[in-house]
């Protein structure tokens, strides 16, 4: 399984909701159906059916714990609001913070590795030094936001 596809399919979904007000399940569908007929990344074939899995996992994790993860990202942006971010940084913070807090099947360092070239790929010049910022300050608590 691709990992860095399946968040990239996260991302853009998480996006896709915000954007256009379409559910969960129908952002990641015509994402995935976009990747099965053009597939003009070249994925695997054999791939796309655990990428689907762990991108909707991804989506419907964020979901769940959206208000908890908006209140922990809030801690950490230093004159910012979260909701008065760039759509795209937003969505990337909300999926390395859910990754790094809710999950413990990817080591944060390279969680954060990974937000900082999602962010670099779908944002602005400066939003991977942002999305690091933001991030580095959470890894130093994360164990109390853990607990």
């Amino acid at each position: 399984m691709k990992r860095r596809l399946a968040r990239e399919i996260a991302i853009s979904s998480l996006y896709q909701m915000e954007m256009n007000e379409v559910s969960a399940s129908e952002a990641v569908d015509m994402l995935m159906d976009e990747l099965r007929q053009d597939n003009e990344i070249g994925a695997d074939p054999s791939e796309i059916g655990s990428t689907d899995e762990f991108a909707r996992e991804l989506v419907q994790g964020v979901l769940e714990h959206k208000q908890a993860i908006d209140g922990m990202l809030q801690q950490f942006l230093t004159g910012w609001q979260v909701d008065r971010l760039s759509r795209v940084d937003r969505q990337v913070l909300r999926l390395a913070c859910y990754e790094m807090v809710f999950r413990d099947d990817v080591p944060p360092k390279a969680t954060i590795n990974e937000a900082i070239e999602l962010a670099k790929h779908f944002g602005f010049e400066e939003s991977g030094k942002f999305v690091n910022g933001v991030l580095g300050k959470l890894f130093l608590e994360i164990n109390e936001l853990k607990s």
